[in-house]
């Protein structure tokens, strides 16, 4: 059985441009030889995190919404890949409320010191960010690089590599520049490759 590798889209576009980079890498890493999965955040039913704090004690949340069955997955997992566009130099603000309900994992790794990632599975976790955005300037990307950089930290998945394509108010559709997903599917088959190589050397 192949290594798993989720797909995350945080754009609310579900067949946009972002959606379409995520499906070429997750060819690409399907081709490796892996499992693959794909959440549409803007498909979940989802409450922001209220700090209520319950999770400092349980390895769970107090919320119970569809956030209940992503911990499991978000455990088993073998790498992520997270795309979605730039808003307000930022992310989607869904996509921040799934992140920010990770407070499970933070408390679980910073505060109980007993990380809900099996040993056997953190050193292998590898995580691929694919970013859009409509502006053309050079510092549009750094507030979206932080906020994913922290949420593979918290979860135990270690920023492997990214795909960062501005210019798309130029541009519009991504399948006018073929070079561009061909990078995608590039990143997501060597993703795959390199999980692959891994299991069956183990």
């Amino acid at each position: 059985m192949g290594k798993l590798v989720i797909g995350l889209l945080g754009s609310p576009l579900t067949a946009g441009n972002t959606a379409n980079l995520l499906d070429k890498a997750l060819e690409g890493a399907k081709d490796a030889g892996c499992r693959v999965e794909k959440i549409e955040v803007i498909k979940l039913n989802i409450q922001a995190c209220r700090e209520i704090f319950y999770c400092r004690e349980h390895e769970e949340c107090a919320i119970k919404d569809d956030m209940t069955g992503m911990y499991e997955k978000f455990r088993e997992l073998d790498s992520l890949i997270v795309a979605t566009p730039v808003m307000t130099m930022g992310i989607p603000g869904l996509l921040k409320s799934f992140i920010d309900r990770f407070q499970v994992f933070f408390m679980a790794k910073y505060m109980r010191k007993n990380p809900m990632v099996p040993e056997e599975k953190r050193s292998h976790r590898k995580g691929l960010y694919l970013g859009i955005s409509g502006m053309n300037v050079p510092y549009v990307f750094d507030g979206a690089k932080l906020t994913m950089k922290a949420f593979f930290e918290i979860i135990d998945v270690s920023y492997w590599d990214d795909l960062l394509i501005n210019d798309m108010d130029t541009i519009q559709d991504l399948t006018k520049r073929p070079e561009l997903l061909e990078e995608a599917y590039k990143k997501g088959y060597e993703l795959g490759r390199m999980l692959q190589t891994e299991e069956n050397n183990s």
